[in-house]
């Protein structure tokens, strides 16, 4: 008599597989095109005439002490790389777990006028967050 295992059931439906896909998939190319852009200017930047001036300020401040190119930038270029690849996907989500907090306070308090965006990004980490819960359960436990 031989032993089978038969293959794990998976409890998501084909619809909430897809949903995850497709956001794992354009979070992460928003991170590597908006990542590449720190690098490459590609983009056109904002007009400093319509953001707040704090945002402006805080902006300036950031590009002037070399932050967003080195290492915001590449954080995001790795990071979105991980998630298109479909690959250390729980990594990449952690490592920009701080950098969207980032987007959405700087939104919230110096620049309003991107919080649609910063908002949907939020809301893409955490819905991929839930999904790969199972993955983050070994971290988060006491020991």
């Amino acid at each position: 008599m031989t032993a089978t295992t038969a293959a794990p059931v998976s409890r998501k439906s084909a619809a909430a597989r897809h949903v995850t896909l497709v956001t794992r998939v354009l979070t992460g190319l928003l991170f590597t095109v908006t990542g590449l852009n720190g690098f490459l200017n590609f983009m056109p930047a904002p007009d400093p005439s319509t953001m707040a001036p704090a945002g402006v300020a805080f902006t300036t401040a950031l590009y002037a002490t070399g932050y967003m190119l080195q290492l915001s930038s590449g954080v995001q270029v790795v990071a979105g790389v991980l998630l298109v690849a479909g690959r250390f996907v729980p990594l990449a989500l952690a490592i920009l777990a701080p950098m969207v907090v980032n987007i959405f306070l700087i939104h919230l308090f110096l620049e309003p006028s991107g919080m649609v965006i910063a908002l949907l990004v939020v809301a893409a980490e955490i819905g991929l967050a839930w999904a790969y819960r199972d993955k983050f359960r070994p971290m988060l436990q006491a020991r």
